[in-house]
């Protein structure tokens, strides 16, 4: 008898006709009956004949399965056990509260990266692009189902979503760059869909899965000269429907309906909208969905949007206003782009490594979440942001000791508490219950700082250097106690109560 692990992928497939177009004439569904579940999942056409469905078990033990579809061959029965989870399956994300945790009760501290078009990229650069992310500096990555067309991005991917012909990238350069590129010469067959290219790209999803990374799969984003972004609804409905059937079964998928939703001229609200009850209809484990922003923040109250994923609106202010929206929305707050590390000639993209690992210390001491890009002149044009590869900057390794501290936080999540005017302090949620403080100085040189505890209260201290990557334990105290610091960036504070 077959058998998977709770949380893993169950998939059977049959052979059926390929003539006409199977992604649009048939049908393929799979039913699965647990003890304490039964769930209907959509089936997809995965080319050369071959239809396939995939099943996320969510319980241990016996299940029993059933197949069917509009075509001789569809109908198949069989069973199957499912043990217990593997070491590092946690499940998939939740939400609660204004923080993320597994499936299994253990908190998710979001530390993620972007890489928009690493999954079209030649094989080399995807396998170095694995070997960087296996040194544990993140554990979400954002990336594109569509190829992607920008400064720096003139390529061809290695493979198109649809059957047809592109347009030539005869001739690209920065030179003749446009934001929204001329989409004649395309010759697309809309309805039917080229197998090998979600291949590849649930191949990444998969290999992040083993390294323990959340996939943040956008669906939709304008950087685009080949049609993908003019599609009509019926176009995007075929595409939604078919991509969360391929891939709602694995458990470190999250929905990004967007990258830069306002900057899709053709798209209103209701298609968004529109969209997202599709999302939320065809997927049964009901996986993470939000939509990202370039200029206005979408409307994140709405209740299909599980967490908040933010552009910054301001050039200078917008990790410190972390605590603001967490207030507004009530939902996780992740800052996915504010900016990124590197040299090019763009201001998002020219920060220091310095600047960034204090924008996710910002962000983090206020109790959301910020994301890394990486874009550095390159001889071949190969920046982590888009293509992945390798990395060259400072911050990463500064954000994995970052994600350390956070690993430590009692309870779950932090949230900004009372402290002075030129620092931010980090406290637990329930900070009541845990006597548990991080003091963070930023751009701030303090010398010393003096702090007043109560009476009978004794606090372990220790001094955190978040630049250079060290924690100097400062010895037990009480009362009123003042604790030296060294004079320079970047320094913190933290403060355990001792039972």
């Amino acid at each position: 008898m077959t058998s998977v692990e709770r949380w893993g992928i169950f998939e059977t497939e049959v052979r059926g006709p390929s003539d006409g177009n199977p992604f649009v004439e048939r049908e393929f569904k799979g039913t699965f009956r647990g003890e304490h579940e039964t769930v209907e999942v959509s089936g997809f056409y995965d080319g050369d004949g071959v239809y396939k469905v995939r099943f996320m078990p969510s319980f241990e033990g016996e299940y029993t399965y059933s197949t069917d579809g509009n075509f001789d061959g569809a109908r198949t029965e069989g069973r199957f056990t499912v043990t217990p989870a593997g070491e590092g399956n946690h499940g998939p994300m939740r939400v609660s509260g204004c923080h993320f945790v597994y499936e299994d009760g253990m908190p998710y501290y979001s530390v993620g990266t972007t890489c928009y078009a690493w999954a079209h990229q030649p094989e080399a650069v995807r396998k170095k692009t694995l070997e960087e992310l296996r040194k544990g500096y993140f554990n979400k990555m954002r990336f594109c189902v569509f190829p992607k067309h920008y400064i720096h991005n003139f390529r061809d991917p290695e493979t198109f979503p649809y059957e047809g012909t592109p347009v030539s990238n005869a001739g690209l350069s920065e030179e003749t760059f446009t934001y929204f590129a001329d989409f004649t010469g395309n010759d697309w067959d809309f309805t039917r869909f080229n197998p090998e290219h979600f291949r590849r790209f649930e191949k990444c999803i998969a290999e992040l899965m083993a390294l323990g990374i959340e996939a943040d799969v956008i669906l939709f984003h304008p950087y685009d000269r080949w049609g993908f972004s003019q599609m009509s609804q019926e176009q995007d409905d075929l595409y939604v429907k078919y991509v969360t059937a391929r891939f709602a079964a694995y458990r470190n998928v999250w929905w990004s309906l967007a990258n830069e939703y306002d900057l899709l001229r053709t798209k209103k609200i209701s298609d968004w909208e529109r969209i997202a009850g599709i999302i939320c209809e065809r997927d049964p484990y009901k996986h993470l969905r939000s939509i990202h922003n370039c200029m206005a923040f979408y409307d994140h109250t709405r209740p299909w949007i599980t967490h908040c994923s933010l552009q910054r609106q301001d050039l200078y202010r917008h990790v410190e206003y972390t605590s603001d929206y967490r207030a507004r929305y009530g939902k996780p707050v992740v800052w996915d782009e504010i900016a990124y590390e590197g040299n090019i000639d763009m201001g998002w993209g020219n920060i220091s490594g310095q600047e960034l690992t204090r924008r996710f210390w910002e962000a983090s001491m206020r109790g959301g979440y910020a994301g890394h890009g990486e874009t550095f002149v390159h001889p071949d044009d190969i920046l982590w942001w888009s293509h992945g590869g390798e990395l060259h900057g400072e911050s990463p390794a500064r954000i994995r000791f970052l994600h350390s501290i956070l690993s430590e936080t009692p309870g779950l999540g932090l949230k900004e508490g009372q402290g002075s005017f030129d620092e931010t302090v980090a406290v637990p949620e329930n900070m009541f219950e845990y006597g548990y403080e991080i003091h963070y100085y930023g751009f701030g040189r303090p010398s010393y700082r003096d702090f007043f505890k109560g009476e009978g209260e004794r606090w372990h201290v220790e001094v955190i250097d978040t630049w250079n990557m060290t924690v100097e334990d400062a010895g037990v105290h009480g009362g009123r106690f003042r604790i030296p610091l060294p004079g320079r960036e970047y320094m913190a504070v933290r403060l355990r109560l001792e039972r």
